[in-house]
């Protein structure tokens, strides 16, 4: 190369061998309108299941109405309506702390530094009752409700009991958003050499969306999306994650959020995650990547300088860094696990972040007779009752609301803003 030769290292001119050459990426579109590929005709196949994109987005666009996921709630789980008909009235009445008031009652005043709002996160919220309890909670005593909720209880479950509907309903009462995570999830029998604990070293490498799995995915969030309207994803896999940024090229309004277990741990996998995000833009530069969980493992260090690469790619307003503040005790990482001061850090300078809570305080959870767990996550509800840990659960879900308000609290106390349910914390 002609540096070795000049003795000169000119960054500039380095930084040009990596320059994307159009002839290559006609070749990839040229490829992509084969439609007698079977990877892209089996793809077409499912979404024609469904219709055109835009007959897709207007059944969609129907079935997340709040007025027919009331009527299907009304058939399914009929109490359900009384406890959304509250959250309509206090939302109402603003009978909610607002963000000012909250400001007052913490810090004494209310200008703060709104650059860089932090995301309020909470997970997993499992059941609609668990959300009821802490929007009880935060009424009574001033506290906030999260600003997002993740989701990973089983679809189909949910389904039938009513809580899927009804938590769809709650999340345009209160103004907040949430994902879902589909049954197609890698941990359902999708590999068939595996078995559990007794091949865990196998999950590794194993779990994902093998063989046919990824169109069952497809499959499942198309049901999903017209018959409830649900539109975020929590995504696991690579290939489901080209299948949805594909969806959305087509012009069907899917969104997703990238899984802690896909592997960000650096900032060049963060590039690479960004870099495909860009790829696949549409032409108004809106992307299906609502955001992504870093590894437990990275430091401010590493999303500082993510964000570097996110904003040259004009995508910082649209893809949420979400790091993780605590974990459950039991089952993810080493304990004692508290990120609190990074997300400190971060508030000061990066937009478009999230303090997700998957754990209660340190001290708390360790003093619990039954502390968290993330293999409760995948357990059925029925299983849970017959083992007599509901409350359990339940309490340790309660935990995780405490933690995301000490989270609050600390970030008001530093006069750094955050982002609560909207409608609720106006």
């Amino acid at each position: 190369m002609w540096w070795r030769m000049t003795g000169k290292f000119d960054r500039t001119s380095i930084l040009r061998h990596l320059y994307l050459d159009p002839h290559h990426i006609e070749q990839i579109n040229a490829a992509i309108f084969k439609t007698d590929l079977r990877i892209f005709s089996d793809f077409l196949d499912v979404v024609e299941k469904y219709g055109t994109p835009d007959e897709i987005n207007a059944k969609a666009a129907e079935a997340g109405k709040l007025s027919n996921l009331e009527s299907i709630i009304g058939k399914v789980h009929p109490e359900y309506l009384t406890d959304l008909q509250w959250l309509k009235e206090q939302v109402k009445d603003r009978s909610f702390s607002s963000i000012s008031d909250y400001r007052k009652k913490v810090a004494g005043r209310i200008n703060f530094d709104e650059a860089n709002p932090v995301t309020l996160e909470i997970s997993s919220c499992q059941y609609f009752p668990w959300l009821m309890d802490i929007a009880f909670r935060a009424h009574k005593n001033g506290e906030m409700m999260p600003g997002r909720f993740i989701r990973v209880r089983n679809m189909k479950e949910q389904e039938l009991d009513g809580d899927l509907p009804a938590f769809a309903a709650a999340m345009q009462i209160i103004g907040a958003s949430y994902v879902e995570q589909l049954d197609t999830r890698g941990s359902d029998g999708s590999n068939i050499h595996l078995g559990g604990m007794e091949t865990l070293i196998g999950y590794y490498g194993g779990v994902g969306e093998p063989n046919h799995y990824a169109l069952k995915w497809l499959d499942e969030f198309l049901y999903y999306y017209t018959t409830y309207g649900v539109r975020q994803i929590l995504n696991v896999n690579n290939g489901t994650v080209l299948l949805a940024y594909m969806l959305h090229r087509l012009g069907i309004d899917i969104e997703f959020k990238i899984s802690v277990t896909l592997g960000n741990d650096n900032p060049y996998a963060a590039l690479w995650t960004l870099l495909t995000a860009a790829l696949f833009v549409r032409p108004d530069g809106s992307t299906p990547l609502a955001g992504f969980n870093w590894s437990n493992s990275v430091h401010a260090g590493t999303i500082e300088n993510a964000a570097e690469i996110r904003k040259a790619l004009n995508l910082e307003t649209q893809v949420r860094f979400e790091h993780h503040v605590t974990e459950t005790w039991k089952g993810l990482v080493i304990q004692p696990y508290d990120r609190r001061d990074e997300i400190l850090r971060l508030a000061k300078t990066v937009p478009n972040i999230s303090a997700k809570h998957e754990g209660g305080e340190v001290e708390v959870e360790k003093a619990r007779t039954r502390p968290s767990e993330i293999q409760d996550y995948y357990r059925t509800k029925s299983e849970i009752i017959a083992a007599g840990e509901w409350e359990a659960l339940r309490l340790n879900f309660l935990d995780k609301f405490d933690s995301m308000n000490i989270t609050a609290r600390a970030l008001t106390e530093q006069g750094l803003s955050f982002i609560a349910a909207k409608n609720l914390h106006q």
